[in-house]
C-alpha cells in the first residue's frame, strides 16, 4: 500500500513539474505574441484559456499532495 502511495505522489510531483514547464512556456509565447500588433487575438484567447486551465490543474495537483490532517 505505502509504495502505490509513494508511486503515486512521485507521479504527481513529475506530472506538476510537467503542467509548470508547459505554463511557462505559454506565458512566454502569450508575452511575445501580444508584442506584436498583428497578433491572432482569438488564439492569444485560446493561448490564455489554456494558460488559466493548466494553473488549476497544477492547483489541484498541489492540492492532493497537502496530506488531510483530520485523517
Amino acid at each position: 500500500m505505502n509504495s502505490n502511495v509513494e508511486t503515486q505522489v512521485f507521479a504527481n510531483r513529475e506530472r506538476i513539474k510537467q503542467l509548470r514547464d508547459e505554463h511557462r512556456d505559454l506565458d512566454l509565447a502569450i508575452a511575445e505574441m501580444s508584442k506584436h500588433a498583428s497578433a491572432d487575438q482569438f488564439m492569444l484567447k485560446r493561448m490564455k484559456k489554456r494558460k488559466l486551465r493548466l494553473k488549476d490543474m497544477i492547483t489541484r495537483l498541489e492540492s492532493e499532495q497537502i496530506p488531510d490532517l483530520n485523517a
